[in-house]
């Protein structure tokens, strides 16, 4: 049977990740919407992880918003005047981001395996919400690898959905997946040219 929140999600997501692939301020009012509707399908499904990483996503979201609307002088994109322009990581960076992945995604996981029995997968669902976290936040600061770090996401996504029998968000993960890889040569290309 359709889920109505499964079709709404779908819809919601691939309409923000499409508005911010292209690099556009609106995908942030999408993702308000997203983020609701997301937090209501992971709570039927009993995703803890995901469901809990929702407020966090929200709070992410609003930061993401401010940044790219609100860049430092030198943060300034060439091509829109008051916009944040994409950059990349140092290897320093890189690091860092890899390290903390690596550590929330086993302490939340070993977390939720003894306070939520009820789900599922609790490392896969964890490893999904620590990369998601992770992806926005470097999206939040329009951070090129935020689309390497999606990539992974839409694959993982994609066999936690499977799992547990959602109809359409597997549909969608395959969707991001596409739209991670466009997204990260349109990026790139953005990058080079200090947009």
């Amino acid at each position: 049977m359709m889920n109505p929140l499964d079709l709404i999600s779908s819809v919601l997501g691939l309409t923000c990740v499409f508005l911010a692939g292209r690099g556009s301020k609106y995908n942030f009012w999408v993702g308000y919407l997203y983020t609701a509707a997301l937090f209501l399908l992971f709570r039927e499904k009993n995703l803890a992880a995901s469901m809990m990483l929702q407020p966090i996503s929200l709070v992410i979201n609003i930061l993401g918003h401010y940044r790219w609307t609100h860049p430092k002088a030198d943060e300034e994109s060439s091509e829109k005047v008051g916009e944040l322009k994409v950059s990349m990581l140092s290897w320093t960076g890189r690091c860092i981001a890899v390290l903390s992945f690596a550590a929330v995604a086993v302490l939340w996981g070993m977390a939720l395996n003894h306070l939520f029995p009820a789900d599922p997968h609790p490392y896969l669902d964890t490893c999904v919400t620590a990369l998601i976290l992770l992806a926005q936040l470097l999206g939040a600061l329009k951070k090129w690898e935020c689309w390497i770090v999606w990539l992974v996401v839409n694959v993982t996504q994609l066999i936690l959905h499977l799992s547990v029998g959602n109809v359409f968000m597997p549909c969608v993960s395959a969707l991001y997946l596409i739209n991670g890889i466009i997204s990260l040569i349109n990026w790139f290309k953005l990058y080079r040219r200090k947009a």
